[in-house]
């Protein structure tokens, strides 16, 4: 592990890209997200569209904060946390959110609450699931990888989930350049799914997230019509099994805790509840 100044918290760089992800990667589904990222491009913050910030402790690296459009602290204690809350005051809120294990995010809500409230709302327990064995239930042989050519029908499923679950729709402010790219991103990566029928998206859900050891699935959406017949069952059934063989050896996912429903149909498939999150909105 390098060695570091004295600075407690730092903007990282390429330079310390093994010993980002040795932290990141010894917590491999929880981490998932910023793990992903750097994976695929770095510390770069021109790559990355974030700065990894570091806290540092005895001279080595110890903690991490990612800072961009999301704020995720990483293995951070008490003394990680005041640090990072103190840079993110400095900087004034630059994210549309805060994520992390429960903890760690509410301790850091706590300090800087006082400057960036009120949140547009807050999801105060997020049980986060895995699975690293095959289903317990059938999967469902209609669901299948996205392709480009049904980008026009899968494009209004997502616009539904991300307004259904953040609240607010994807296609504001840019009128929904980015949200477009980044699912069209997925369908080319092979990384979203969906059961389609008579041209319209009965279920879909994409892996988000993908490392070595982990993928995290994300837009799990059931058409409104169709819901509570048990079809995510069986569709998540398929992107699990799917995912194992050919993704990562681990799938996870985060469920807001009041999603009784969801986090039921997602037991009967065979996900177990190992960590809980929560999430700050802006």
């Amino acid at each position: 592990m390098r060695m570091l100044g004295s600075l407690p918290v730092r903007v990282l760089d390429d330079r310390y890209r093994d010993d980002a992800l040795a932290i990141l990667d010894s917590d491999p589904v929880a981490n998932v997200f910023v793990s992903s990222r750097v994976h695929a491009v770095g510390l770069d913050p021109g790559r990355l569209g974030a700065q990894m910030w570091g806290y540092v402790s005895d001279g080595r690296l110890t903690s991490l904060c990612y800072s961009g459009a999301n704020l995720i602290p990483v293995a951070a204690g008490s003394e990680a946390v005041r640090a990072f809350a103190e840079r993110a005051r400095a900087q004034g809120r630059r994210c549309s959110s805060i994520v992390g294990p429960i903890e760690t995010v509410t301790e850091l809500w706590e300090m800087l609450r006082p400057y960036w409230g009120p949140a547009r709302a807050v999801r105060a327990a997020q049980p986060v699931m895995a699975i690293s064995v095959p289903p317990a239930v059938d999967a469902d042989p209609g669901v299948r990888r996205v392709r480009m050519a049904d980008f026009d029908l899968v494009y209004p499923a997502c616009v539904a989930m991300f307004t259904e679950e953040v609240g607010v729709s994807p296609n504001g402010g840019d009128g929904g350049v980015l949200y477009r790219a980044r699912v069209a991103e997925l369908i080319r990566a092979g990384r979203s799914f969906a059961r389609i029928e008579n041209g319209r998206v009965v279920f879909k859900a994409e892996i988000g997230a993908v490392t070595p050891y982990a993928c995290q699935v994300q837009g799990v959406w059931v058409h409104p019509d169709l819901r509570g017949r048990g079809i995510s069952v069986h569709g998540m059934a398929e992107v699990v099994s799917e995912s194992l063989r050919t993704i990562a050896p681990t799938v996870s996912l985060y469920v807001n805790d009041y999603n009784t429903r969801a986090r039921s149909a997602y037991r009967r498939v065979g996900f177990t509840d190992i960590d809980t999150f929560m999430s700050v909105l802006f």
